[in-house]
């Protein structure tokens, strides 16, 4: 990449609202040619970019999904890759110097980083002696009759909120057996926030951004508000720091019985609701694909309180612009 060519950008999980709200924050950067893949022809995100751009990659579990994005990545030139998929995101992470050596940055957190927010009770334990934290344990070790019900099961690994659930009393949590890869935690139950995070190369926090869940339809935020709180502000820094953040990451707190924030879970990638922080003054995935380039970020970027309701909206083509479905490759 010389110094006046546009930098060659390639988000996956396009059809995400994460890989969307990434493609439309970089697409208003005039020094940006956006590249988008998904392993869904018909993912919206594909069709934000220019025809030559929209690829079709494996699914982020398939053997050869690495071999096939280095390759990409190669092919096209690209000069920093952003994988909004969480299943993706430790095994490319895992693999960043083949990246490196094709030319490729990775906008992502460390492998480390990673492995311990996708691994909730390694995160609950990171950081109980930092910041309040619920009690948190595995089903196959602990005692259903020392909790306070009900109590939240969930899995141990991965993110967002599938598999988590309420469990009403000791005989209902026995039932469940003793499969260490289930935690179950103390039931919080104050009001819910997620903190969009940015921390520079450095680890020091440009910005963290609360907003409120104000209405949620089948685990996604249709409307919120970003708010103006030093408490979760300050609590998201915390998190921060005790798991090594460089880049985003979506903290999310609920507030305990004593009305503290308390640390629910790490996301380790940008969030689907994304949109409402870049419109609230914080462009991260702009500020990300500069700390991907090595180029300075400010020391801290304020935001503004703003609401948002979120709607569908259609992408209309034409119908032989829709990629056409590999032939003879299973898992595409």
């Amino acid at each position: 990449m010389s110094d006046n060519s546009p930098v060659r950008v390639l988000v996956t999980g396009a059809g995400g609202p994460a890989g969307v709200a990434v493609l439309r924050s970089l697409a208003r950067r005039p020094d940006v040619t956006l590249l988008a893949a998904d392993m869904d022809r018909y993912a919206s995100g594909l069709y934000l970019v220019d025809e030559g751009a929209r690829f079709l990659v494996e699914p982020g579990l398939a053997d050869t999904f690495v071999d096939s994005l280095v390759d990409l990545c190669e092919r096209e030139r690209v000069d920093v890759l952003f994988s909004t998929v969480d299943v993706e995101l430790p095994r490319i992470a895992a693999e960043r110097k083949r990246l490196d050596a094709v030319g490729t940055a990775l906008a992502a957190p460390s492998l480390e980083t990673l492995e311990v927010c996708l691994d909730k009770f390694a995160l609950a334990r990171r950081c109980a002696d930092v910041l309040p934290t619920p009690r948190t344990e595995l089903l196959g070790t602990t005692d259903p009759g020392s909790w306070d019900y009900p109590v939240i099961v969930k899995p141990r690994r991965g993110a967002g909120s599938r598999g988590v659930h309420q469990v009403d009393d000791a005989d209902a949590l026995r039932a469940l057996g003793a499969d260490e890869d289930i935690l179950v935690q103390a039931m919080l139950p104050g009001d819910e926030y997620s903190v969009d995070t940015l921390a520079d190369a450095d680890g020091h926090v440009v910005a963290a951004v609360p907003r409120s869940r104000l209405r949620v339809d089948s685990g996604v935020s249709v409307a919120g508000c970003t708010v103006a709180d030093r408490e979760l502000e300050q609590t998201a820094r915390q998190v921060a720091e005790a798991i090594g953040l460089v880049g985003v990451a979506n903290v999310q707190l609920r507030r305990d019985a004593e009305g503290r924030a308390a640390l629910l879970e790490v996301n380790p990638r940008f969030p689907g609701a994304m949109p409402l922080t870049v419109a609230a003054g914080v462009d991260m995935p702009s500020l990300a694909l500069d700390l991907a380039l090595g180029r300075p970020l400010p020391d801290s970027v304020p935001f503004a309180e703003v609401a948002v309701v979120r709607y569908l909206e259609d992408v209309f083509l034409d119908p032989a612009d829709v990629l056409a479905e590999p032939s003879g490759e299973a898992g595409r």
